[in-house]
């Protein structure tokens, strides 16, 4: 929902605009997805998905939590950076961490 959302449209030429701009921000805010906490048999699998896929040159579908939401790639490992803990997939940077689900297509 949004300030300029019928109902409160006709509020906002009342507002200032940092007061609209906040509001705004308030309720992108409320629709933030969070990371959720994966147990050791999920990270574990994750895991030896990646090394399969890496080995064999796999297509594989990765779900990630980024910028507050979770996004999905689709694609072949170009690269794995074990020191950084980066996997790189088409151009895109994917910390380890934030991978919350693997799938070999």
């Amino acid at each position: 929902m949004k300030v300029n959302d019928r109902g409160t449209i006709k509020w906002t030429a009342l507002m200032l605009p940092e007061h609209v701009e906040m509001l705004n921000k308030m309720w992108e805010e409320q629709e933030y997805k969070y990371m959720p906490e994966l147990d050791e048999q999920q990270i574990a699998e994750n895991s030896f998905l990646l090394q399969e896929a890496l080995a064999n040159d796999l297509e594989i579908k990765i779900k990630y939590y980024k910028d507050h939401d979770h996004k999905i790639i689709v694609g072949y490992l170009l690269h794995v950076d074990i020191l950084n803990k980066k996997l790189y997939l088409k151009d895109i940077e994917i910390k380890i961490e934030n991978i919350i689900e693997v799938t070999i297509l």
